[in-house]
């Protein structure tokens, strides 16, 4: 049985008497249109729609509370919007703000952020950024733009060189350009690898559409993934399960580890148009997720999207297989039954309880687990020619996978 968490406790009118002077506020619009205002008081953060509005623009701040003040922090829902890691670095140097203001990074870069929220100075400005030395520091401090997430990635588009980083306002910011790391030469590819086995697997319609290129004037190879959150002009509703909950991201960005699969699902039941369908989708990503080796399918990398049918489960996106690395946990992200879980221990039997925890139905549960079964041991992704050298990273990474899947489905 569900046990519905209250998503918006830490939301709660601000019935004071006198509100205080606010230190900075902020223009907040949904899909390019101001809805509200976001105001800092001190260490307090609050959020009020506009007069009139009647739309609401996140789960976690639904439009029949006017008001909602949260205590000690930015509202998580903004908080999240905000880069991660190397892009915060490099924004925070050119918007001269401090790595740890959420608030500042957000005025300066959240005109257009992933999904339909945007954050604007309160005369509607966004901010100019001096030049920069090279390409990928002009794309990294583009104004008004930015991306959440710890890997390194920058905004791109089509453009008549092929790929190209969007280093002005008006590109098209269409596709999103994740590198390589020094410390991890394969990330590109064991990405695209998982990517590819997902498609095979959960299905075409399952999966982020993305691809390998390379950018013009920036060196190596870049993952370019097509956004969901824009068709044509339009910003559609994106809004990930940290977001939806509430999570504070944390001074370490650890907040999105701090749940459960099973507090997770009570997104889907709660904001899902089809939760049913949404629920059975879910449950096959994380096992899939399990399986694959993924110790970093956290709340952020499950997002609620919205359809002609309302918000549904979005398409998988950051998959990798994360135990080819050896300095990465060998926990999964998030609890089971109460427990951070080594991949060593799971197997069938935690899953079904997962999964009925969830509330699936058992037949649901059972034709899910041997429809992946299936999936994984015949599948062609996992088939290199025979020329392959031994320390090419993807023999470890079939060898993982080929071992979770044993004990998992067994």
């Amino acid at each position: 049985m569900l046990t519905f968490l209250p998503i918006s406790a830490t939301f709660v009118a601000n019935n004071d008497k006198e509100t205080p002077i606010p230190d900075r506020t902020a223009i907040v619009t949904y899909k390019s249109v101001p809805a509200g205002e976001l105001s800092e008081l001190g260490a307090d953060t609050r959020f009020v729609y506009n007069e009139g509005w009647t739309e609401t623009i996140a789960c976690a701040l639904p439009a029949t509370q006017r008001d909602h003040y949260y205590r000690n922090g930015l509202i998580p829902f903004f908080e999240h919007l905000g880069p991660e890691g190397w892009l915060r670095g490099r924004q925070a140097r050119a918007g001269g703000t401090a790595v740890q203001d959420d608030f500042g990074l957000l005025l300066n870069y959240g005109a257009d952020c992933i999904g339909a929220v945007g954050i604007l100075e309160p005369d509607g400005s966004r901010l100019i950024a001096p030049a920069e030395p090279n390409v990928i520091e002009e794309a990294a401090a583009l104004p008004g733009r930015t991306l959440s997430g710890v890997q390194k990635k920058l905004l791109a588009f089509r453009g008549e060189k092929g790929f190209e980083p969007c280093i002005r306002a008006s590109d098209p910011a269409t596709h999103i350009a994740k590198f390589n790391r020094e410390d991890l030469p394969t990330l590109v590819q064991n990405e695209d690898l998982s990517l590819e086995l997902g498609r095979e697997i959960l299905g075409d319609a399952e999966i982020t559409k993305a691809k390998p290129a390379v950018l013009a004037g920036i060196e190596g190879l870049a993952l370019l993934v097509e956004r969901f959150d824009r068709v044509d002009d339009e910003k559609l509703r994106l809004e990930d399960f940290a977001q939806i909950l509430g999570k504070p991201r944390g001074r370490e960005f650890d907040g999105k580890y701090h749940s459960s699969y099973e507090e997770a699902a009570t997104v889907i039941t709660r904001f899902s148009a089809r939760a049913r369908i949404d629920l059975a989708r879910y449950f096959r990503l994380v096992v899939f997720n399990l399986v694959l080796g993924n110790a970093d399918a956290h709340l952020k990398n499950f997002s609620l999207l919205e359809t002609s049918e309302g918000l549904r489960l979005s398409p998988a996106y950051d998959l990798i297989n994360t135990l080819v690395y050896p300095d990465y946990e060998r926990t999964a992200a998030l609890e089971i039954g109460n427990a951070k879980r080594a991949f060593d221990t799971l197997d069938r039997a935690l899953l079904e309880a997962l999964g009925a925890a969830i509330g699936l139905p058992a037949p649901e549960i059972k034709r899910s687990l041997d429809t992946l079964a299936k999936g994984f041991s015949g599948a062609k992704t996992l088939e290199f020619s025979a020329r392959i050298q031994p320390d090419d990273f993807r023999i470890a990474y079939r060898e993982i996978i080929r071992g979770n899947a044993g004990r998992i489905f067994a």
